[in-house]
Formats: C-alpha cells, structure tokens, sequence
C-alpha cells in the first residue's frame, strides 16, 4: 500500500500563533561529552527551521561533527555536536548566550545589540548588507568579465563596498554590495538604477554567445529584509543550472565508497514509512551541512529526519526527505537531478572550485582606494 502525505494549508499568522506559544527551547549541554559541546533544540515544526538553526551556528564559524535531527509531525527536534575551529568546547558564557537567544529570537526581533557587544564582535554572514544597493550577477565565467564590470561601476560613480563571487563548471555567479558614489548610502533611485542595470547588462551580453545563460539584478535594501549571500550564492548558481554538468562516482561496492574521496550519492525508496532516504559521502569539511541543506531547502524537499556524522576526513549524510506536497522521488530524473545538485552544492566551495572575496575601501582625500583580493582555491 502507497502511503501519501497530507500537507495541510496552514494560515502564516497561525503559525506565527504556534510559535509564539511554543518558542524554541534551547539546551547548551557541556557535561556529556569530554570532547564537544551538545546545542539541543525542540521547536514548533516549519518549513525552512533546520535551515536557519544550521545557519546561525555556522555563522559562528562553529564546527558540527555530528547531528541528528527528527521533526515528523508538528514539533521538530534536533540535537547539534559542536566545537571552535580549535576543536575545543564552547565555555565562553557570551557565546552559549548568544546561541541560545539566536536560535530562538532570530526569526522574529534578532539578536540583541547588548549581547552582540558582549560577544566583541558583529555576527553576521560575510559580506550580507542592508545598507547597500546589491547588483547580482550570473552568466558563462569569461576572463576579464569582472574588471570590465569594476571599469564600468567606476565610470558610473558606483563604489563597492564588498563582493563576493562563486565559480563553479565554467558558470559564475557574483553579489556585489555598492552605494551612491555622488551622495553616499545606497541607491534609491529608480531612474539611476535602471540605467546602472542598463549599462551592466550590456557588458555581461558582451561577454555571452547566443543562448547562453545570463542574468544582472539590481535591488536597493528594503526595510527589514536580510539577505544571507552564502544561501543567495547557492540560489544563483542553482539558477544558472551548474549542476546539469555534474556525474557522483561511478564505483561500485561499500569497500569501494569507504576508500574514495569523492563525492557519492545514492538515494532510495522508503515505501513502508514514504520517504526517499538519501545518503550523501564526501570530504569532511566547514559549513557541509548549511550547503548541502541549502540545496536540499531551495529544491523544496522537506527533511523529516536525518543523522550527520565525520570520521577522520569524511563525513556521512543521510536524510529522509518527502516533496513539500508529501510526495517521494519516483522517477530516475527526479533522482538524478537532485544528485547532480548535491554535488554541485558540495563542489562549489570545495577542491577546485575558487571563490574570489574583494572589498573596496573608499577614502574621502583624493578618493584613493585600498583593494584586497583573497583567491582561494580549496
């Protein structure tokens, strides 16, 4: 017998209600292990809520060596092995503070000021802004594609601020932060922004033959939106479709898995329970949970339960996932898709994949500017 889920329509503002009554509850537990710090959640259950737990932990550039996750029905329970990037438990009382209040308040009013001074640093992801207009670029990667836009922005009075770019399979995607070079802040009107857009886009053509991808955006902040660039990067690039040129290892056998490094996908069919169960082995390595989530999230899959665990330099995945209308993955494609995109996730900020930060400081005396270009090749 086929079991079908029922996902029924719930109202935004009654799931506001359930949250409100039952907020998250926290536990930061150091007693039981010697060697790492348990970060327990339980929570009213919501599309997107496992998502956002990993993602406040790896902006705190926290390692999760293990974590277990269960949410079937409406409470979602979840428990997080964490250390520094030392290897070492969290003691420090400001930031188990702070966890705990930014896994619970961060959906709704975020973190305090107080306890971000406390903490003696701003978390937040690298280079997101609400300060600033943001210009998101997609297309084919070109040498000389990135100078010839700076050229431009220049011309135009646009100085940036931060930028970040991810390449990936011969695509590239880029969020470039910028305000008014004539009046400073960001840019707000649309007349400008229009032709700044105009003028970019006719570089980015420039550079495209015909029928390939492309795409240039520009978006002045909104009152009260946030915008995290690493999810927005992988949002990009899985537009771009990065993933269609992507192939798991083709070697068979467990002994076979166990002793390679590359990146292995395998999903199956859990008819008794209705899930898809998919196992993902890879290289061990920061934020591997948050990027494989994000892929798992934007493709609208709902993760009902899953195990995370490394071991040495691997690590091991599995999840139980439905479709958000309570389907499984019945078709090779939908299968083979969601595997090309896996290992499009994981590959883009691993092994041969450069990632490319640059932040423009602007002086008032002379305009002089000071650039710094980190080219990381992981």
């Amino acid at each position: 017998m086929e079991i079908t889920a029922y996902q029924p329509c719930i109202d935004a503002e009654f799931e506001s209600l359930i949250e409100r009554i039952y907020p998250p509850r926290v536990c930061i537990d150091n007693e039981t292990y010697q060697d790492c710090t348990l970060v327990k959640v339980d929570s009213a259950n919501k599309q997107g809520i496992l998502l956002e737990m990993v993602q406040v932990l790896t902006d705190l550039d926290l390692v999760i060596s293990k974590s277990y996750i269960s949410s079937d029905g409406g409470w979602f329970m979840e428990v997080f092995h964490v250390t520094d990037q030392l290897g070492s438990k969290l003691t420090d009382e400001s930031l188990i503070l702070y966890i705990q209040q930014a896994l619970c308040e961060n959906r709704r009013r975020g973190v305090s000021k107080e306890l971000q001074t406390c903490l003696h640093r701003e978390v937040r992801p690298p280079y997101t802004s609400t300060d600033h207009t943001a210009m998101e670029i997609t297309g084919t990667d070109r040498p000389g594609l990135l100078s010839e836009i700076s050229a431009v922005l220049s011309k135009l009075e646009c100085h940036v601020t931060a930028a970040v770019v991810w390449t990936h399979n011969n695509r590239v995607a880029s969020i470039i932060y910028m305000e008014d070079g004539f009046q400073g802040g960001p840019i707000t009107d649309p007349k400008r922004i229009a032709h700044v857009q105009e003028q970019l886009e006719n570089v980015v053509e420039a550079h495209h033959g015909v029928g390939e991808r492309r795409s240039v955006r520009l978006t002045a902040p909104a009152p009260g939106q946030k915008t995290h660039t690493g999810r927005r990067l992988h949002q990009l690039m899985y537009a771009n479709m990065d993933h269609e040129p992507c192939q798991g290892c083709n070697g068979g056998g467990l002994a076979h898995r166990n002793n390679c490094t590359q990146i292995h996908v395998s999903i199956e069919s859990c008819k008794e329970k209705g899930y898809s169960v998919v196992n993902v082995r890879s290289r061990d390595r920061p934020k591997l949970l948050f990027d494989t989530l994000c892929a798992l999230t934007d493709m609208q899959y709902v993760v009902f339960h899953a195990a995370v665990s490394s071991k040495g330099t691997m690590a091991d995945q599995e999840y139980f996932i439905r479709q958000q209308d309570g389907c499984t993955l019945d078709t090779e494609s939908e299968r083979h898709k969601l595997t090309q995109c896996l290992i499009a996730a994981i590959e883009r900020r691993a092994s041969h994949v450069c990632i490319v930060f640059l932040t423009f400081r602007y002086y008032p005396t002379g305009r002089s500017k000071e650039v710094e270009l980190n080219k990381i090749n992981k």
